[in-house]
């Protein structure tokens, strides 16, 4: 299903995710940030790190996890435009790439779940 229905079902697997990683002590700083090759879900702070979240989300696991659907050309996305974002506001810090991934009811996250070498 495409469209509006879709775009409602990623904003709420997002806020979904927001709120599970605000219960765990991180801040937002940015939600959507978007380049002309991708985007990044939510920008959260986890103390001095800065932490690039993907959300995916799957209503169920028939064609596999949500976790799973974060591939190398997806996770080469996320790093470039991890990259804007960091040259566009002109930081230098630590930072990370974290995944939630929605299955149905279940979330799972996955702290430092790929790195941008």
């Amino acid at each position: 299903m495409n469209g509006p229905d879709r775009r409602e079902r990623g904003l709420s697997a997002e806020d979904r995710a927001c709120r599970h990683l605000q219960r765990h002590g991180l801040q937002v700083r940015e939600r959507n940030f978007y380049t002309r090759r991708g985007e990044i879900d939510l920008i959260m702070e986890d103390g001095d790190t800065l932490v690039f979240v993907e959300v995916r989300y799957r209503a169920d696991s028939t064609r596999g996890s949500a976790l799973e659907t974060v591939g190398p050309r997806k996770r080469r996305r996320l790093i470039h435009a991890a990259s804007t974002y960091l040259q566009h506001r002109r930081l230098n810090c630590p930072c990370r790439f974290d995944v939630v991934a929605i299955n149905g009811d279940s979330l799972e996250w996955v702290a430092n779940a790929f790195d941008a070498a």
